[in-house]
């Protein structure tokens, strides 16, 4: 695909770094332009309930890139964890919230999303949800990390769908929200350090500028970046990479979670087989049909999910094998099936049987834990700028995300952000159309898009996955910075050119991220410096556009 090289400030700021403010050339003197008081962008779980919040107070307009309904939140299969028993309390909960977060979890956003997330289960019932009973009281499953049965499900493994079901009804009937599909999100706008809204693409209307006293970001994560990942497409990190360019902080972004257990067949994609099949029951054998986990963790299979995935990585590695398996045969099939529909039409689909056949897995990347750094209210460092889900880092992970934590962070924060935007919105002057542009000059160069980004997945993969080291981290850091050079300064006139950039830059700052943290912790593990380092270690990395992140390579100095 052919570029065109961007010049004038915007262009040669950082550019020896490959880093520039906008993707693209626009003008608010030529293309369409919008209003609206609250932008939200993404329509996931928590873009969907930032809207709705959001529109209590003003006008508030979502743009997502796909149907509203194709998000991460629809494919969450595990479901809510939420202390409802009676043997259960927030205090173990957030006990064991911490254990697992290893050190770097904020105790009071923990306190806060685990206590207020009974309120948006109250919320989603009443808005329709119907999650899974046993008798009259709901019906708990334990995953693992959690020392309690708390997870609450929906149709089996079908938890996120019922929510995005539910949010997407309310958002669909309400007067004050408007909704543009497969729309594009190309970057924020900036004046000073205060956004005012985002340029956006659609093939129907061009480039278009959205004006708003209030910008929300709830973009999802970043797994395509990777070659093995549970991740739909739409997940390429375009929230986190815009973010950047605008000034805003993030956090921890080496901390990137693997799931330990993905449907591994020849021409399927890397489908999540849930956590919930392990807490049913399920054992993780090798190819001589033996149970392995208790060798690396008294929780067995129901370890966190850093310690699964380094355990089955050493498991293929002594035995040179590409995968292990589940094994769920000594289980009753009937229950098995009733209890995982989804995931037994998955597996009927390449002629297995879930309740009886050796089920293929191997881990793959899942949930970026960093994020843009937010407070318990959404609000990011760049004015009027706030964030939520998975883009967002509030702290409530720290350096490992227990199971079935992401949905309750992401209906408490989305809350809460939706909220603090609307009750801004009398405090922010009047928005409207000012002069705002970014100048390109031709460059007739061709980029082969998908050969690149087949090039970065498989680099992030090897070098900068499961385990990870000085020399490789290097060698990646090394590709990354040429790659960027080159990318990151051109003008592309579609999703696909966009999305390249996004997904460079934010490989980029995952690498470099890793390679200055000299220590393991949580889903962070360095081969060459295994142990965990509180002395040195135990904070936040903070990234920012002009704040220390020169060429990323072995001479890159510490985070701050």
């Amino acid at each position: 695909m052919t570029g065109r090289k961007r010049t004038g400030k915007a262009g040669d700021s950082n550019r020896e770094r490959g880093e520039v403010r906008y993707l693209t050339g626009f003008s608010s003197f030529d293309v369409a332009q919008r209003l609206t008081d609250v932008l939200v962008i993404g329509s996931g779980g928590a873009g969907l309930r930032a809207a709705l919040e959001a529109a209590r107070y003003g006008r508030t307009l979502i743009v997502t890139k796909d149907a509203v309904e194709e998000t991460n939140t629809q494919l969450a299969q595990g479901g809510i964890a939420v202390p409802l028993s009676g043997e259960d309390s927030v205090r173990e909960h957030v006990a064991d919230t911490l254990r697992v977060g290893q050190g770097i979890a904020d105790e009071e956003v923990v306190r806060t999303i685990i206590s207020e997330a009974h309120v948006l289960l109250d919320d989603l019932i009443e808005r329709g949800a119907r999650f899974d009973l046993k008798g009259d009281a709901f019906a708990l499953a334990r995953e693992g990390g959690h020392s309690r049965p708390r997870i609450l499900r929906a149709n089996g493994d079908s938890t996120g769908r019922e929510i995005e079901r539910v949010l997407v009804e309310s958002v669909l009937g309400h007067p004050n929200i408007r909704v543009l599909e497969h729309t594009f999100m190309i970057d924020l706008v900036t004046e000073g350090s205060v956004c005012s809204g985002a340029v956006i693409y659609d093939q129907a209307n061009d480039k278009q500028i959205v004006w708003a006293k209030q910008t929300i970001l709830a973009t999802g994560g970043t797994g395509q970046v990777y070659r093995e990942t549970t991740n739909p497409e739409i997940a390429t990190g375009d929230g986190l990479a815009a973010a950047y360019r605008a000034g805003a902080e993030l956090i921890d972004l080496e901390f990137l979670q693997f799931h330990p257990t993905t449907l591994y067949i020849a021409g399927a994609i890397r489908a999540l087989i849930s956590e919930a099949v392990r807490g049913e029951g399920a054992y993780l054998i090798d190819d001589g049909g033996e149970r392995f986990m208790e060798k690396y963790h008294k929780d067995a299979e129901l370890a966190p999910r850093d310690i699964v995935s380094r355990a089955i990585v050493e498991e293929m590695k002594q035995s040179g094998a590409t995968r292990v398996h589940l094994a769920l045969r000594h289980l009753d099939a009937q229950k098995v099936h009733e209890r995982f529909p989804g995931l037994t039409q998955l597996c009927a689909m390449f002629d297995l049987d879930l309740a009886r056949d050796l089920i293929p897995v191997r881990p793959s990347a899942h949930y970026m834990i960093g994020g843009v750094r937010t407070d318990l209210n959404g609000r990011t460092s760049v004015g009027n700028l706030l964030a939520c889900g998975e883009v967002a880092c509030t702290g409530l992970h720290g350096a490992n995300r227990l199971a079935s934590n992401s949905l309750p962070e992401v209906l408490v924060m989305g809350r809460r952000a939706g909220q603090a935007a609307g009750s801004a919105l009398e405090s922010v002057g009047p928005v409207g159309p000012r002069p705002v542009e970014n100048v390109p000059s031709p460059n007739e160069h061709r980029i082969l898009l998908r050969d690149m980004e087949d090039s970065l997945r498989a680099l992030m993969w090897r070098n900068v996955g499961i385990e990870r080291d000085a020399s490789g981290l290097s060698e990646a850091c090394g590709l990354l910075d040429f790659w960027c050079r080159y990318v990151l300064d051109r003008d592309f006139d579609s999703p696909e050119g966009w999305r390249l950039q996004n997904m460079l830059q934010v490989g980029r700052l995952i690498t470099a991220c890793a390679l200055r943290r000299k220590e393991s912790r949580g889903v962070h593990y360095r081969t060459d410096f295994p142990k965990r380092d509180d002395k040195k270690w135990k904070r936040h990395s903070t990234v920012s556009v002009g704040t220390g992140l020169p060429l990323c390579g072995p001479d890159a100095p510490e985070a701050t």
